[in-house]
């Protein structure tokens, strides 16, 4: 048997695989010092915009209460006193809070035109930017209720309940379709019709005049609200009945038929005793 040459079994035995050179490799913690970077230049970031942030609204603050400052002490430190302590012609300002001051100078009740049983609604006197001013002044010096939130005021609450609760809490005064009435010495309750819904809010935290002031523990957050939109209710669906007769009850009703219907009867009578004549 003729053995082959050492070329021919050099030329049949398998090839060797030659090992390929080791190109450049990341390091293990090359992952590790991405994400590390990535999270300090977030963070750094968010951290200056945050700071730029808080110190424009910082600035902002302060603008509002140093031009509230100078507009109430040309409009009202008369009577409420420079620093708010209240004076023999006007009541403290300490702690009433902002939503006390954005109803009374928001309604044109303030500054009051003249003394008399009670402020009555009129023109508003400042613009809307003066307005915040004022009760962000105002709100600075001392903790009270705020403004509300839009929630509470959309009037998507609860009519039925609401009026359940305007007519327990509210009706003895204001009637039960909010048409206002008289009360004593000469005061009155005004009539609800119309009313801005964050001005009803506002009166029921802060008990303006002869209001009383219902607080959360009297009715929440969410009574307030549903009340609210009871009297949106009513602004949005007129009487179905004919005419309201301004809403007032047996007072108008008891006029109309004294008025028109006795006066009906005694001129039929007329008519029929001058026909028999």
């Amino acid at each position: 048997m003729r053995i082959g040459s050492p070329s021919t079994m050099a030329k049949n035995s398998p090839r060797t695989p030659t090992a390929k050179r080791k190109t450049g490799r990341r390091h293990p913690l090359a992952a590790v010092a991405l994400i590390a970077i990535g999270l300090v230049s977030t963070g750094g970031a968010y951290a200056l915009f945050t700071s730029s942030a808080t110190a424009d609204t910082t600035a902002s603050q302060e603008q509002l209460i140093d031009e509230g400052g100078k507009l109430f002490a040309a409009n009202c430190a008369t009577c409420h006193g420079m620093s708010l302590q209240g004076t023999s012609e006007g009541p403290t300002l300490i702690g009433v809070g902002e939503a006390a001051v954005h109803f009374q100078v928001s309604t044109g009740r303030m500054p009051l035109a003249a003394s008399g049983p009670q402020a009555e609604e009129k023109p508003v006197q400042f613009t809307d930017e003066q307005i915040q001013a004022l009760y962000t002044y105002v709100g600075s010096k001392s903790p009270g209720p705020g403004l509300p939130s839009e929630e509470t005021l959309a009037g998507d609450g609860d009519a039925a309940l609401g009026a359940e609760l305007f007519r327990i809490n509210c009706a003895m005064c204001h009637n039960v379709a909010g048409a206002g009435g008289a009360l004593t010495q000469g005061k009155f309750a005004p009539a609800l019709t119309g009313v801005e819904s964050i001005h009803v809010y506002e009166a029921m935290v802060t008990g303006p005049q002869n209001m009383p002031v219902f607080n959360n523990q009297n009715l929440t957050v969410e009574d307030k609200a549903n009340i609210i939109t009871y009297l949106q209710f009513l602004d949005d669906n007129p009487s179905v009945g004919g005419f309201d007769l301004g809403n007032l009850g047996p007072v108008s009703e008891g006029l109309f038929i004294w008025i028109f219907g006795l006066g009906s009867i005694v001129a039929i009578t007329v008519w029929l005793t001058a026909k028999s004549n």
